[in-house]
């Protein structure tokens, strides 16, 4: 099915077809016509799914059919962080740029200055997360009473991250006759109570079971002692196919201690989490995008945002001790059609977390039993060198260069070599 046959108007068809846009994922094929209807709309969909513009496009088409309109914020699109609610702002920008549709985008931990005097010139469509929306609400910024349509979007981050009572603050404000879309990559009984609220009668839009990760994206499991993760995470790098990583750490300090790592042995790498500037985390992401980064090493709250088609490995240094977090790590690769890898490293100590994950994904992890760290899948606990001679071709290394000479003998140890025969 091409966008044509979904009756999107020509001026957003123009804009669809300049991004490379020509068949709709299924849950745009399924959520632009309910929304268009106008109807409450209860989608769960997978990260990287095109789920911004299966909202985003029936949006300006709605708002481009009421012009000339009164002045006032017609559309709220609240959302967890500030990388996605830029993400989602700029795919407005992308979609209606021949419609004449104003729309901006407010956060914190920036001056609100630039973001208030937006809202003066005023405003059709207000993306915001909600910390900084309530504030600039509270210094009256900001009135909803002519709101139209309200998006709440990865509702169950917002959960994750405490953000629901903001939520709740928030939805109490707007008007009760609105149409409501409801977002969420996994719905646990909070979000799915929280849906129950919000929405009147809603179309249900489910690409995929909950919880489920894209089948494009190959996953696999390193058991690796704590201490010896950077070593691995080194020699997994050593492999050219690797062209862009994103490594996912539990903590900011654990972030930068990453780098630092990298940065000593050539990678080329940054971090990106809450302690980091709003123009060190956009420079940073900026960077990654068009390849003077190799590695970019995230917390998960700083990577929710992070929207790149040509993403190919999701690195899971730590695991998260939120099973569905584990999802929404690895849906940042295999976004847009293509395929992706996503690697865990499991510790004695994260073997708990290892069990929920797989209890909520469904399946076992497939566990790679040949590289120079290994460590029983069974005990969690080093597997002695002896084994490990047995096992793999590898020695353990105490550089990194990709050969070793170890008694003479010439001994090849590249993560190609480990792959193939690891499978």
């Amino acid at each position: 099915m091409a966008f044509k046959k979904l009756e999107i108007i020509e001026p957003i068809l123009k804009a669809v077809a300049a991004e490379g846009y020509t068949i709709p994922t299924p849950i745009q094929q399924q959520a632009i016509p309910l929304v268009l209807q106008r109807k409450d709309l209860l989608g769960c969909a997978q990260t990287g799914t095109g789920k911004t513009a299966a909202f985003a496009i029936p949006i300006l088409q709605i708002l481009h059919e009421q012009k000339p309109m009164a002045p006032g914020i017609k559309v709220l699109i609240l959302t967890p962080t500030r990388e996605l609610a830029i993400q989602i702002n700029e795919s407005f920008a992308a979609y209606g740029k021949h419609t004449g549709i104003r729309h901006t985008v407010i956060f914190g931990g920036v001056s609100q200055m630039s973001q208030t005097n937006a809202l003066r010139r005023g405003v059709d469509v207000l993306v915001a997360t909600p910390g900084r929306l309530l504030d600039l609400m509270s210094q009256g910024y900001i009135r909803l009473d002519k709101l139209q349509i309200f998006v709440l979007d990865e509702a169950d981050r917002m959960l994750d991250m405490g953000f629901i009572h903001d939520v709740k603050k928030i939805i109490a404000k707007l008007p009760p006759k609105r149409q409501t879309l409801f977002f969420s990559a996994t719905m646990p009984p909070e979000i799915q109570k929280l849906a129950n609220v919000l929405l009147t009668n809603p179309a249900k839009v489910e690409v995929t079971p909950p919880s489920s990760t894209v089948e494009k994206i190959e996953q696999s499991l390193y058991f690796v002692g704590k201490m010896e993760k950077p070593e691995l995470l080194l020699h997994l790098l050593q492999d050219k196919e690797i062209k862009t990583a994103l490594v996912f750490t539990r903590t900011k300090h654990g972030a930068d201690k990453v780098v630092k790592i990298l940065q000593r042995h050539q990678v080329r790498a940054a971090a990106i989490h809450g302690n980091k500037s709003q123009n060190a985390r956009q420079g940073a992401l900026s960077d990654f995008k068009n390849g003077t980064l190799r590695v970019l090493v995230a917390t998960d709250i700083a990577a929710r945002g992070i929207d790149i088609d040509e993403l190919t490995h999701v690195i899971n240094f730590e695991l998260p001790n939120i099973p569905e977090t584990y999802v929404h790590r690895i849906g940042r690769t295999g976004r847009a059609g293509n395929n992706g890898i996503a690697i865990s490293f499991c510790s004695a100590e994260e073997r708990s977390e290892l069990k929920d994950i797989q209890k909520l994904i469904g399946k076992t992890i497939p566990v790679i039993h040949e590289h120079p760290f290994i460590m029983s899948a069974n005990t969690a606990a080093p597997v002695p060198f002896a084994r490990q001679q047995q096992q793999s071709a590898f020695r353990p290394r105490r550089n990194f260069s990709s050969h070793e000479t170890r008694g003479g003998n010439h001994v090849r140890r590249g993560y190609g070599a480990q792959r193939s025969t690891g499978r």
